[in-house]
């Protein structure tokens, strides 16, 4: 075997072994570059004269800044559902004549309150010769101090 190593026919087939890998490997850089051609015509005819992969980056950016954007705005829309929770959300008036010689329902009760039935029930009381406003706290729908009926209709409509 060390014999046929040495041999010129061993040297002459290992040398077209080289040629033709030679040929071979100019053939495959033939191909690629006339492939890489072609594609960058493909993506300028798609990208109307541009070059497709660029417009593809640039929207890749856009899209990652949207997202950002994105979480952001989620952020701040769970922010802003935590603070609705006690803002007025319900009302309910009742108008009413406190005194029989008054007329007119001119006496009121209103409630407001947030979601959670937290809030005030105010009550204006009027006659013909004075009149007078009370709040009260109402918590869960109801007020540690006691309440006339129009004030519990006022927190029951609300």
């Amino acid at each position: 075997m060390l014999d046929f190593l040495k041999t010129e026919t061993f040297s002459l087939i290992i040398l077209v072994l080289n040629i033709i890998l030679f040929i071979m490997v100019i053939i495959c850089y033939i191909r690629i570059k006339n492939l890489k051609q072609k594609n960058s015509e493909f993506m300028r005819k798609v990208g109307n004269g541009r070059d497709i992969s660029e417009d593809l980056n640039r929207y890749m950016d856009r899209i990652i800044e949207l997202e950002g954007g994105l979480s952001e705005t989620n952020i701040y829309c769970k922010q802003l559902d935590k603070r609705i929770e006690s803002c007025v959300q319900k009302v309910g008036v009742v108008r009413y004549s406190a005194y029989k010689n008054s007329g007119n329902d001119l006496s009121f009760a209103v409630a407001l309150l947030d979601e959670k039935n937290n809030g005030v029930v105010f009550n204006g009381l009027y006659s013909r010769e004075m009149s007078s406003t009370y709040a009260k706290p109402i918590i869960d729908g109801k007020s540690k101090y006691s309440m006339s009926p129009e004030e519990n209709q006022a927190v029951l409509r609300a």
